[in-house]
């Protein structure tokens, strides 16, 4: 019998070896740079090419940015280690939207909040950081050795600018992150520290911050640069760049319908009763604002609206109110009902979303126009975008759009995590192979984030 099962182990453990030698190889093709070098790459771009998410930019978020996970990839087809200047924690730093409240906040975490209504639930939390306190994160050690050009809230006219490279303050300039980069702060630039680099393939993802920053303050930041004036400078830093025959991969612009920053609160999502109706009407009819009126269910908020004769006016479908509108006020001391109507740095009325659109059109044909000129791949972005809004599936996990919930943006609303990161590196990779001929791995980064829950 011992006989007999050493010979049935035997035949086991031969049926296995030959499976395992004889299995195919189910490894993808052999990886190759194709008609681009990879040797060295720098990367140029405002928040979402710097890792900015949960409102602030932070260590870890930096560390599987957009740029930073391309180049790991980029080692396998002949790239080096990819060098950025790395804020000193992941508390991080972020520009508060709010800055009577704070210059600056930490990166939100999900928590429990106790609200107007004595109601708590699960919400992003965020702290504020005094200007004193904010002390180590204005400060790097670059030396003009960073390969990473991301800036957040940088124009690309910034980026010609030597005083956007000067000390934050207050009254001067009101961007912190440049300044911890700059090879000579004050002196060199965005562009020139980066031209500098001498690299051999940019990745770059620029227009986000002309159209958005606009966009984040409700249109009250000043106007969005003409698509001449972007075009002009977009053709001024790629010309630099390639100056030595670099290649490289820039991505375009997707609708803000598809942020929750924008989205999330709806136009009309004062919901009132018959009761309460009648209450508002009962103030607004008598002083001659009948263009204001009330109805039980769903209704339009008030906002400011300095081109009305009365100075305000109901919202209507097609305007939007930003996330960062005081939520508390909302629910309960009438904000946008009565009195106090919204201020317009929180509402895109109808003229806003028009010049919006109009600019995301404009500077997305600029983008392909100037890919098509210098040989860069082209991102789709926006295409990308409305398909995470759709739902998608990756590694067998859904995605959407969904704020918290959907798992791709961040706790701002506006900012992927590190998973939405990640997943829209993946359409770089795939723009660069399909430009180039290479075969670049794509990314599967269990090591990034996405919310955290308690």
């Amino acid at each position: 019998m011992k006989k007999v099962i050493t010979l049935k182990i035997s035949f086991f453990l031969s049926v296995v070896f030959s499976i395992i030698c004889c299995s195919p190889n189910l490894e993808g093709p052999e990886p190759k740079p194709g008609d681009a070098d990879f040797s060295k790459t720098v990367a140029v771009g405002g928040n979402y090419m710097a890792g900015y998410q949960d409102g602030a930019l932070y260590m870890k978020g930096q560390q599987y940015s957009i740029p930073a996970l391309l180049a790991e990839q980029f080692k396998l087809v002949g790239g080096t280690a990819f060098r950025q200047v790395m804020m000193p924690d992941n508390t991080g730093l972020g520009l508060n939207s709010k800055p009577w409240e704070s210059w600056f906040i930490g990166a939100s975490h999900l928590g429990n909040k106790t609200d107007c209504k004595g109601v708590t639930s699960l919400s992003p939390l965020k702290s504020q950081i005094s200007l004193s306190a904010a002390a180590p994160y204005l400060t790097g050690t670059a030396g003009n050795t960073t390969q990473s050009f991301t800036v957040p809230y940088a124009t690309i006219a910034d980026y010609f600018n030597p005083a956007f490279g000067e000390p934050f303050s207050p009254t001067g300039n009101k961007n912190p992150y440049y300044n911890r980069i700059a090879g000579n702060p004050g002196v060199s630039t965005m562009y020139t520290d980066a031209k500098d680099q001498n690299a051999s393939f940019i990745t770059a993802w620029v227009g986000m911050e002309e159209i958005y920053n606009f966009a984040s303050s409700g249109g009250a930041s000043g106007n969005i640069p003409t698509a001449s004036v972007f075009s002009n400078y977009l053709d001024s830093l790629l010309r630099g760049l390639t100056a030595n025959g670099a290649k490289g991969v820039i991505a375009n612009i997707p609708d803000f319908r598809v942020f929750p920053y924008y989205t999330l609160v709806a136009w009309d999502n004062a919901v009132i009763t018959q009761e309460q109706a009648d209450d508002l009407n009962d103030v607004y009819t008598p002083s001659g604002l009948e263009h204001i009126n009330f109805h039980e269910g769903r209704n339009g908020f008030v906002i400011d609206d300095l081109l009305h004769p009365t100075g305000f006016r109901q919202l209507h479908t097609g305007e939007y109110i930003t996330l960062s509108v005081p939520l508390d006020s909302m629910k309960c001391e009438q904000y946008g009902l009565l009195v106090n109507t919204i201020h317009d740095r929180y509402v895109l009325d109808s003229s806003e979303v028009y010049e919006i659109d109009q600019a995301i059109y404009s500077y997305n044909s600029v983008i392909a126009q100037k890919a098509a000129q210098y040989n860069f791949a082209l991102v789709d972005v926006n295409n990308y975008f409305n398909s995470v809004k759709a739902g998608i599936k990756w590694n067998g996990v859904d995605y959407n759009t969904t704020f918290v919930t959907g798992g791709f943006f961040s706790l701002d609303g506006f900012h992927p995590n590190q998973k939405g990161y990640a997943l829209i590196a993946n359409e770089f990779v795939k723009a660069i192979n399909n430009k180039f001929n290479s075969v670049i791995p794509t990314i599967n980064c269990a090591e990034c984030d996405g919310v955290k829950f308690p």
